[in-house]
């Protein structure tokens, strides 16, 4: 099927707004920060008062002005407005449909806990024990499930989400399409060592001509790009406005892709020396998975992964201008079923009666990356911990891995305690750095009550 005839028609703005709306989506943060004291952190309106129900956002038929949440004015990503854009990305991008397939729903037990809300953690960093149910508000949480054992243990909801209501993963989409690769790296349809210019010519002289499929895989390319959300990246900007998630300005006349972009981004140093987070590298990766398997990435997930879950509903992936899918962070599911592909990912690759991803994958990953490489990144809440193929590798005595994304959306997965958490925010602050310290430990100390009283 031709792209354009997945992709819904993107709104067209008026020439004064596209500066208004990149000054509110590129510098979001710069924003939203404007209630910083002048000797204090950054202070938001509480997840209870931001709630999108208390707000009224979007309803009424139409909603009056002031309650409208658009995407030709920014305010689909402004906070708070974003509280319920993220559980409607669909109504304001457009997007490409990923089929669950025809096969029956994989059902999750339920074998609900009333013990866990009040299970207790001190946050990183800080002195006074919160709560379970405190973390929940503090990280702005629209909804969370922790399985055990494959089993629904807690499940709750807040705000504009709902069991069956998808909402946006962002770069958990990561963790999908380095999954993807990681498999075709094991088929031999991608060999990790060669340069990514071989199969993709376009990129020759770019700063991934000669970066390898692995270094791409493990964002160990050396590169002259920065991933800033809070402004002052001229490299992000840019891969934001060709990706179609901030408008271009009157007389623009950059890159209107991902694609055209990608060869524009320069080399910057050593390839395989340090880990440095950029998206651009999980753009090269979706566009690896079309040339050597012929089909669109999406398509690829869909074939080999969603359509086997047993998943409850069809997902999608957000479309950048020229019908591509944003490979880097357009996802977008339900949260049962975010959960249902960790709960594949803790079992090895094996889920609704079948071997989905090759257990060598799965060991792959889990082995991590390089712990040195990772340190020169600077994520102070994540010591000791590595990047494999997309995926972020604690090394800790449980052995848990996640897949991350920001304003919160995460996977955990814990092998020791059999336990898998996906969780869908809309935290006022992008990086993840914001949210580890009520987040990480919350997650461990939900493990260690699941290992403490089994059920």
């Amino acid at each position: 099927m031709h792209p354009s005839s997945h992709a819904r028609s993107r709104p067209t703005l008026p020439a004064p707004s596209r500066f208004a709306l990149l000054a509110i989506v590129l510098v979001v943060l710069t924003r939203v920060v404007a209630a910083q004291t002048a000797d204090g952190p950054p202070v938001f309106a509480s997840a209870a008062d931001t709630d999108p129900s208390r707000l009224g956002w979007m309803t009424g038929y139409p909603p009056p002005p002031d309650k409208q949440v658009r995407y030709d004015d920014g305010s689909h990503y402004r906070f708070p407005q974003w509280r319920w854009s993220f559980s409607h990305w669909r109504e304001v991008m457009p997007s490409a449909e990923i089929s669950r397939g025809t096969g029956p729903v994989a059902v999750l037990a339920r074998a609900e806990r009333d013990d866990l809300d009040a299970v207790t953690f001190v946050p990183l960093g800080g002195s006074t024990a919160l709560t379970w149910a405190d973390s929940l508000a503090a990280n702005y949480t629209d909804g969370i499930v922790v399985l055990h054992r494959g089993r629904i243990v807690y499940e709750r909801y807040f705000g504009a989400l709902t069991p069956a209501r998808p909402h946006t993963a962002f770069s958990v989409t990561k963790s999908f399409i380095g999954t993807l690769a990681a498999m075709l790296v094991a088929e031999g349809k991608l060999e990790a060592s060669a340069p990514a210019s071989h199969y993709l010519p376009e990129l020759a002289a770019s700063g991934f001509g000669d970066a390898t499929v692995e270094q791409v895989l493990d964002m160990t390319t050396a590169l002259d790009f920065s991933e800033n959300y809070v402004g002052g990246s001229d490299s992000f900007l840019s891969f934001a406005r060709a990706a179609g998630v901030f408008q271009r300005p009157a007389g623009y006349a950059g890159p209107s892709s991902i694609m055209q972009l990608l060869p524009t981004i320069a080399r910057k140093g050593d390839h395989g020396e340090a880990f440095t987070y950029r998206s651009p590298n999980t753009e090269v990766l979706g566009w690896l998975i079309a040339r050597v398997t012929g089909k669109r990435p999406e398509v690829v997930l869909q074939e080999r992964i969603w359509s086997r879950l047993g998943a409850e509903s069809d997902a999608f992936i957000a479309l950048d201008p020229s019908g591509a899918a944003v490979a880097s962070g357009g996802f977008n599911c339900r949260l049962r079923d975010l959960a249902r592909f960790g709960e594949m990912i803790r079992l090895q690759g094996r889920y609704n009666g079948q071997q989905i991803v090759p257990a060598a994958v799965i060991a792959d990953i889990r082995q991590g990356g390089s712990r040195a490489a990772f340190v020169p990144a600077g994520y102070t809440t994540l010591p000791g911990w590595s990047y494999r193929k997309q995926w972020w590798i604690s090394h800790d005595d449980h052995g848990a891995f996640m897949a991350r994304g920001i304003h919160g959306q995460a996977i955990y997965i814990d092998p020791k305690a059999e336990m898998v958490i996906a969780r869908f925010a809309s935290h006022p602050l992008a990086g993840n750095m914001n949210l580890d310290p009520t987040s990480l430990p919350a997650y461990r100390a939900i493990a260690e009550q699941l290992l403490r009283k089994p059920r």
